[in-house]
């Protein structure tokens, strides 16, 4: 358990309920935290609890905690059966042909979800220029009700994704294998928290690019890291953004004075 953990498990009085209940020790994490608990420290208590390192712990054992930590993190959480392929995370560095995959995929998505009231933008770290990033096409459709899947789930579709996985106002695309994982679609409600939150992150990193840069190397420690475990991989970017969000929110609000 790394001393992060350690010394929040402490000042909480969690430390011996996480030896003896891990999944109860995380669960009372999280509401002491919120999300900042995380499926990392999931993994550690588990690892700690058993006298392992999270290293030794199994696939099975990652896949059983990720099913006990992800409903929590995102209400309504359900992910469709998908055909499995390795996929390990691979970090690169920035290539100025993401925006104009970015754009044919826009276009495919505004002619497949023609007559729907939509907003398209890229999101994600090949949104931002000059950053290191997975090369995977992130893409937001905000939509007027993202449970009426009927009105874009065939259309977005259309552009060589599937669904993935669905969440309380939010549903996840991407390539079935054995296509490549290059792009990912993100469906969610117009003027939602999720919309805002990604495109003021996006345009807080394209502002600062010290920030984006250490982004960026955080991001390649981490592939290497969580190579084979993408949730994960996700999961240990956590504080930074959240960090980062905080700082976002105030340059947001000063430039609005």
């Amino acid at each position: 358990m790394n001393e992060r953990l350690a010394t929040t498990l402490r000042r909480l009085g969690l430390i011996g309920l996480a030896a003896e209940h891990p999944t109860s020790a995380w669960l009372a994490l999280y509401e002491a935290i919120g999300e900042r608990a995380t499926l990392i420290d999931r993994y550690e208590i588990e690892a700690a609890a058993r006298g392992l390192s999270v290293t030794e712990l199994s696939s099975a054992d990652r896949t059983r905690l990720r099913s006990e930590v992800l409903p929590v993190l995102f209400p309504g959480w359900q992910e469709a059966k998908m055909p499995t392929q390795p996929d390990p995370i691979v970090v690169v560095d920035y290539d100025p042909q993401w925006p104009r995959q970015f754009a044919e995929l826009k276009r495919c998505l505004q002619k497949a979800l023609a007559g729907l009231a939509t907003v398209v933008e890229h999101v994600g770290s090949t949104a931002v220029p000059g950053m290191a990033a997975k090369p995977v096409i992130d893409v937001m459709v905000a939509v007027p009700d993202s449970d009426d899947e009927s009105a874009y789930v065939s259309g977005v579709e259309q552009c060589g994704v599937a669904l993935r996985s669905k969440d309380d106002g939010h549903r996840y695309f991407r390539p079935s294998p054995p296509q490549p994982r290059d792009k990912q679609i993100h469906v969610v409600d117009i003027g939602s928290d999720w919309q805002r939150r990604h495109l003021l992150f996006r345009d807080y990193l394209r502002a600062h690019p010290d920030v984006a840069a250490d982004y960026g190397e955080l991001k390649r420690q981490l592939a290497l890291t969580y190579r084979d475990d993408r949730l994960a991989y996700n999961a240990a970017k956590t504080h930074f953004i959240l960090d980062a969000m905080e700082d976002a929110v105030r340059w947001s609000e000063h430039r609005r004075r």
